[in-house]
């Protein structure tokens, strides 16, 4: 078993690798997920010509500001970029909690089968009315 302890911890180190270099390879994801965030909501604004942000530039934030977090706690160990991503993970997951619910909160159109916005009395696409699933309908 003596092998097995060698090739996990080497010359005192994980695997003999440095964890320098696995903080930057952190460091450098967390910064390419929350870059790429731009090209996304870029691409759904052109796509729809107005101005979108979908879900995944939430998600993209989120898991970007969270590596840029662990690269500034474990390697960079700087107090001003651990306290510039310490809380803006917060407003994401607000932004995606929202979005869910929203998303939830859509009625489907009994006539054409159209997911119409919530709070909708009639369908956009054929015009049938439309009853939320809280309303009950009377005899």
């Amino acid at each position: 078993m003596d092998w097995l302890t060698n090739l996990v911890w080497h010359n005192g180190k994980p695997f003999g690798v440095e964890w320098r270099v696995w903080g930057e390879v952190v460091g450098w994801l967390g910064n390419a997920a929350f870059f790429s965030r731009f090209f996304v909501q870029w691409y759904a604004t052109e796509k729809l010509k107005r101005v979108v942000v979908p879900t995944a530039f939430w998600w993209l934030s989120l898991v970007g500001s969270l590596l840029l977090l662990c690269y500034a706690v474990f390697c960079d160990k700087n107090k001003v970029i651990i306290c510039a991503y310490a809380l803006p993970w917060i407003p994401y997951i607000r932004n995606l909690v929202i979005h869910r619910r929203h998303s939830a909160a859509h009625l489907t159109c009994p006539g054409c089968g159209v997911l119409c916005p919530p709070k909708s009395n009639f369908c956009f696409s054929c015009g049938t009315r439309l009853v939320a699933a809280t309303e009950t309908t009377s005899c």
